[in-house]
């Protein structure tokens, strides 16, 4: 029987409890991506995304085959990353051998170009970034793409999103997110840009799609768009540790960097109470706090004090002082929802984003109550950008409900129902519409049978008894 293996926050260990060769080479490869990528990218240069992803799935797959038979090696990422980079010199020699269509990659290897290092844990004393999977990710946000692709870029080839993920991150179709993809990796073969790292201080335009990516691939961790678990934690992990090389680096010691990491570290400290012993989602007014991580909560803060220095305010310094004001209140009840409320505001004055909208008008209802909250919904300028996202429906419903219109209620939760993706989210959406629905019957009202769970597909909610982050 092949041997299991236990991921840790150091790495990848023996154990007796692990998961299927099958369920490990997945989790491993989407854990372990970016530096795959990044080590490969060194190798057959940045033109060569197409030729990075292929070579790296191919790797993933001999990886499925082999551990299946033999079993899980001491050291997976050494074997993966030894198989992968001898693949991709194969690819690179059969392109030589081919006509030299690669001519410029064949020249640089020929000449001497390093073998792709070990990844290092943190920023040397020059302060060269040589961990690879950061310096993939300042590689993708080069200031000749435009913002937006430079995040889309990042998610697919730092953090191994499929595009249905970015797309919901995005509020795009996946058909949109590949063409995006496409002509990003086009342009950059066409136009031969230079993405060696710069040094020191040109780093700094770079900085913004950076930060802009690890706030995604953070949130990915802290609220799955699809699957059987609300949290993935090694996701977030992931970020946090990038995040704190960031603000590691002189380029990167900045306000806004500061300040995603606090947000970061506080909504991390929380998540240990966000499901139950079963993996059911838990409103913010019934999790333990107890539970919360106060060490996570201590180094948040600190990182607070550090973005706070200046001048300088950003998105993440509202959203990192509303976790805060999350983590610092003793209970539910003692949660200042007028203060969160004015972050909010502020919020939506700088960025008229449909989501930060949404998680307003839950802020809304803490402060005047749902019709409040009701009213605030209506007035979205671009709330149909958000009618395929289950969390605009779960809100509707909670909401409804609470104003005793229990059909408009067990309607809306429907509709959440049959858009959500998430397993944890899809019960407790199971659970508020078979309330509704019963109470809706027992009122005289005409309501459908309640929609099985199994059957729902697609993201992200909020609701207004628990905390959010803004996705969008």
């Amino acid at each position: 029987m092949p041997e299991a293996v236990e991921i840790t926050d150091r790495g990848y260990t023996t154990g007796a409890n692990s998961a299927a060769p099958a369920q490990f080479v997945e989790h491993f490869f989407r854990h372990e991506t970016g530096r795959l990528h990044g080590a490969l990218l060194r190798l057959l240069g940045v033109g060569n995304f197409a030729l990075a992803e292929d070579v790296a799935q191919e790797a993933m797959l001999r990886a499925l085959r082999t551990w299946a038979m033999g079993g899980v090696p001491a050291n997976p990422s050494a074997w993966i990353t030894q198989v992968a980079m001898n693949l991709g010199r194969d690819a690179l020699r059969h392109q030589r051998m081919a006509g030299g269509k690669e001519s410029a990659i064949i020249t640089h290897l020929e000449l001497g170009a390093p073998a792709a290092p070990a990844p290092a844990a943190a920023v040397d004393a020059t302060h060269e970034i040589r961990d690879d999977a950061l310096r993939l990710l300042f590689v993708c946000c080069h200031p000749s793409i435009a913002p937006d692709a430079q995040v889309v870029l990042a998610l697919k080839v730092l953090c191994g999103f499929g595009t249905g993920e970015i797309a919901r991150a995005f509020l795009s179709s996946e058909a949109a997110i590949e063409k995006q993809l496409t002509r990003t990796k086009q342009r950059i073969a066409a136009a031969g840009l230079a993405f060696d790292l710069p040094a020191g201080e040109d780093l700094a335009p770079r900085l913004d799609g950076v930060l802009a990516a690890l706030y995604l691939l953070f949130n990915e961790g802290h609220k799955a768009s699809a699957g059987d678990r609300l949290l993935r934690e090694e996701l977030s992990a992931e970020a946090i540790r990038l995040t704190s090389l960031v603000a590691a680096h002189p380029a990167g010691d900045t306000p806004p960097t500061h300040a995603l990491l606090a947000l970061m570290l506080l909504t991390a400290a929380r998540f240990p109470s966000r499901v139950d012993a079963h993996g059911d989602l838990l409103r913010l007014d019934d999790q333990d706090r107890s539970k919360w991580d106060q060490a996570l909560i201590g180094r948040g803060l600190v990182a607070l004090a550090a973005a706070a220095q200046g001048n300088e305010l950003s998105n993440y310094h509202l959203q990192a002082g509303i976790a805060a004001i999350h983590c610092t209140a003793g209970d539910a009840a003692s949660t200042d929802w007028g203060r969160i409320l004015a972050h909010y505001d502020e919020l939506h004055r700088r960025q008229t984003s449909p989501i930060i909208a949404l998680n307003r008008a839950v802020a809304v209802t803490h402060v005047h109550g749902p019709q409040a909250g009701l009213d605030t919904l209506a007035a979205i300028p671009d709330r149909d950008r958000l009618e395929s996202h289950y969390l605009l429906h779960a809100v509707l419903g909670e909401l409804n409900w609470r104003l005793g219109r229990h059909a408009a209620a067990a309607g809306n939760f429907r509709r959440a129902l049959h858009l959500a993706q998430v397993g944890p989210e899809q019960t407790y959406l199971s659970r508020m519409l078979e309330r509704s629905a019963q109470v809706s019957h027992g009122d005289g009202s005409e309501v459908a049978a309640p929609v099985d769970a199994q059957r729902s597909n697609s993201a992200d909610s909020v609701e207004p008894g628990a905390e959010s982050t803004p996705k969008g």
